[in-house]
């Protein structure tokens, strides 16, 4: 699948969550609020790598699972286009990897959203892999490619 099929069907999966009320836990704390109010200026057709910041403020990294997966056609749009210098690389392996084997954000994905990441997993690891090298990121690729296709395997097997 080249990357204009896997933007869209990313573009296709828009909608298919609703818009929360709020995308973090936004009375916790400060930074809550504020990358609550980041995510609430946006829609998956609007968010810019500019407002996703770096590996020590990425709103995305704060927000509910319903909130990820809202966004997740525009971390899809924003990892597979905006490469170069300020890629989105690091931070969309960092959130696909997630918290270990029972990776909350992973399972309460719809199987079109788990197919669709292991396309995109699998769409670096054929096109990008010099970039994954260069910025020490082929274990985490490879890690999260295991993680996201073996689920999508499962369900595939489930829902043919």
């Amino acid at each position: 699948m080249d990357m204009t099929e896997i933007l869209s069907q990313a573009e296709r999966l828009i909608g298919d969550v609703e818009r929360p009320e709020h995308f973090t836990n936004h009375t916790h704390c400060c930074e809550c609020q504020e990358h609550d109010e980041t995510l609430l200026n946006y829609t998956p057709q609007t968010i810019t790598r500019a407002a996703l910041g770096g590996m020590g403020w990425d709103p995305i990294t704060f927000a509910t699972d319903i909130g990820f997966r809202y966004y997740l056609p525009g971390l899809v749009r924003i990892v597979l286009t905006e490469t170069g210098d300020d890629s989105y690389y690091e931070q969309f392996l960092w959130h696909m990897l997630g918290d270990g084997e029972h990776y909350k954000r992973r399972e309460i994905c719809s199987v079109e959203e788990r197919l669709l990441v292991a396309r995109v997993l699998d769409h670096l690891l054929n096109n990008f892999s010099q970039e994954m090298d260069e910025e020490c990121l082929s274990d985490d690729l490879l890690a999260a490619i295991e993680k996201w296709a073996l689920m999508s395997e499962k369900d595939s097997v489930r829902n043919p």
